[in-house]
């Protein structure tokens, strides 16, 4: 079993990489985990889009 961490700042970014990432892949997908985070610096929202892919 194996893991790969993809985080970008923006949600079509993270689509974009899980999916190449799954167009690469040789192996079976266990499960995905998806996460996002924001954070606020001065008036500014910060986004942070990330999935967890558990993989065979």
């Amino acid at each position: 079993m194996k893991v790969k961490v993809i985080d970008e700042s923006h949600e079509l970014d993270l689509e974009s990489s899980v999916n190449k990432f799954l167009s690469e892949l040789e192996g079976d997908v266990i499960d995905i985990k998806y996460q996002v985070s924001v954070a606020l610096y001065r008036d500014e929202q910060i986004f942070c889009f990330s999935a967890m892919i558990i993989y065979s």
